[in-house]
């Protein structure tokens, strides 16, 4: 009996990696994990699902691939495998994009109502960064941001922007950002600011591929 070909071996693998990313929690632990490394408990509070749930589907990912972990003390930590994952995760973005109806209908529902504006690009604000001709805004929550943001960025949770109007410039530009591209903390934020009279937009997408596209992060 002959062995199977290795390029239907391969398939086998790579079929392997698609299914597991076929559930919509694991894109979300995928979104999470981009911020950075974190425990199965911290995870489990962010999805508000319980642990053995979120440590079951942690697990799935590792054996694909897409996560590793080390245990620090107590804790299990996790993390994204390497920079190729969220490459997966925006090849999918965009084939979704151009080919769903139903992704277009969410976009003109949602997204575009409340940013219909061409977002800032990654380099773009490097530039305005070097220049200091720019507020950049850090709507994610502080943990987050403690793991690495952009340089010179401002946290303000979105959570906590109505209260801090107050202590922005209204005589500068602001580029919000947050999670990823359709994270909709960045979308709430810029359309609270537009509706207060500031000057405000999206970076194109957010913290992971900031990071992953070699820019500079403090932390």
């Amino acid at each position: 009996m002959s062995s199977p070909s290795p390029k239907l071996a391969l398939f086998e693998q790579f079929a392997l990696v698609a299914k597991t990313l076929g559930h919509p929690q694991r894109l979300e632990l995928i979104e999470q994990l981009g911020q950075g490394p974190r425990s199965v408990d911290l995870l489990a509070e962010k999805l508000g699902s319980p642990i053995a749930n979120v440590s079951q589907h942690l697990q799935t990912m590792r054996r694909a691939g897409l996560v590793a972990a080390e245990r620090q003390g107590k804790y299990v930590v996790y993390r994204l495998a390497d920079a190729s994952v969220l490459m997966a995760i925006q090849a999918i973005q965009r084939v979704a994009e151009n080919n769903l109806a139903e992704v277009n209908k969410i976009v003109r529902g949602y997204f575009e109502q409340r940013d219909s504006l061409e977002p800032i690009t990654r380099e773009e604000l490097s530039g305005r960064l070097r220049d200091g001709m720019v507020t950049v805004l850090d709507v994610r929550p502080a943990d987050e941001f403690a793991l690495g943001h952009v340089p010179g960025a401002v946290n303000v949770p979105l959570a906590e922007l109505d209260a801090r109007l107050s202590t922005l410039d209204p005589s500068r530009d602001i580029v919000a950002y947050c999670r990823g591209a359709y994270c909709v903390m960045s979308f709430e934020a810029v359309s609270r600011l537009r509706l207060q009279g500031f000057r405000a937009r999206r970076l194109e997408d957010g913290m992971p591929e900031w990071a992953a596209a070699g820019n500079a992060v403090a932390s």
